[in-house]
């Protein structure tokens, strides 16, 4: 890779990222011009050379307009000579529509997978970077020759364990899909972990009970992503009425549409909430309550890498 230019290109979405990207020297940015016409359509052009550069491209797939940007752009670099491309994609949208829940349904977390796999492989070889996936086996979804590398975003909340809790704590999970996540970060900080025990029924998913003793305990609480808050709004009341002192609420991808930071914040369960910059929302609403902590180095450290 060291004989080949490394161009950094972007989404409009993802373009701070990138642009953190070169300020650690990763590489050097790549210009696109962009046109939208009367009738919606929208031009992307390539305003960089990029034969026998080595091109990583970032963008997050969080709406159905920033996944097609990120494949025409893929497409075009390809096309247009790239030695190498990385897709560096911080955010995988769909990921909980990873199976059918229903008979019928779309699993549209394969699709987007199949749609970037499409892109044509340039001769230095496509691979994707993904950051905390939702699941362990959303990376198989992916086909042909584009090769997934799984980024995990635990070692930033440890080192946000260690400044808000110097005095201990113990590491929770919102639901059993991150129990795996948290007894592996739990086990970084050599401190206890916990889990709730949930249950569905017609009146829909309750918590039942706790796996550890939290009383007068700071309890770190998380989940891999966070839209509305209601997966941990429920887990927060159960610590709190197991006798939790204090919880903090942590997740890679704060997704947050419309209210639910300020449902997050009024609810009183947390004293902040603590997410990464992987989703423009987090990026948006970032301060106060929501402390947003960076990726950028952990992707530069999987770029460099090869």
């Amino acid at each position: 890779m060291s004989e080949h230019a490394r161009l950094i290109f972007s989404t409009a979405a993802d373009a701070p990222l990138a642009e953190k990207l070169c300020a650690l020297g990763v590489g050097v940015p790549g210009d696109i011009e962009r046109e939208t016409f009367p009738d919606g359509e929208r031009g992307l052009r390539l305003a960089s050379r990029v034969v026998d550069s080595d091109a990583f491209l970032v963008g997050g797939t969080g709406s159905d307009a920033d996944t097609l940007e990120l494949y025409d752009l893929g497409c075009a670099l390809v096309e247009y000579g790239v030695h190498a491309l990385t897709l560096v994609v911080p955010y995988f949208g769909y990921s909980t529509q990873e199976r059918p829940s229903k008979e019928g349904e779309s699993v549209t977390a394969k699709n987007r997978a199949r749609l970037l796999s499409s892109i044509p492989l340039p001769d230095g070889g496509l691979r994707v970077l993904l950051v905390d996936l939702h699941t362990a086996g959303l990376p198989f979804y992916f086909e042909g020759g584009l090769r997934p590398v799984h980024v995990t975003a635990r070692s930033l909340f440890a080192e946000a364990i260690r400044a808000h809790a110097p005095g201990g704590c113990v590491v929770a999970s919102a639901d059993a899909g991150r129990a795996k996540y948290v007894e592996a970060l739990a086990n970084d900080l050599r401190t206890d972990a916990s889990f709730v025990f949930k249950r569905r029924d017609a009146g829909g998913t309750r918590v039942l009970a706790v796996s550890a003793r939290v009383a007068g305990q700071h309890v770190m609480l998380y989940d891999d992503m966070v839209r509305t808050g209601a997966s941990l709004l429920a887990a927060a009341e159960a610590y709190r009425d197991a006798g939790a002192s204090r919880i903090t609420a942590l997740a890679t991808h704060g997704v947050l549409p419309g209210d639910a930071l300020g449902r997050l914040e009024r609810s009183g369960l947390f004293d902040r909430l603590i997410v990464t910059d992987t989703h423009p929302r987090a990026r948006e609403l970032a301060g106060g309550f929501l402390e947003v902590r960076s990726v950028v180095p952990l992707l530069a450290t999987a770029l460099r890498a090869r």
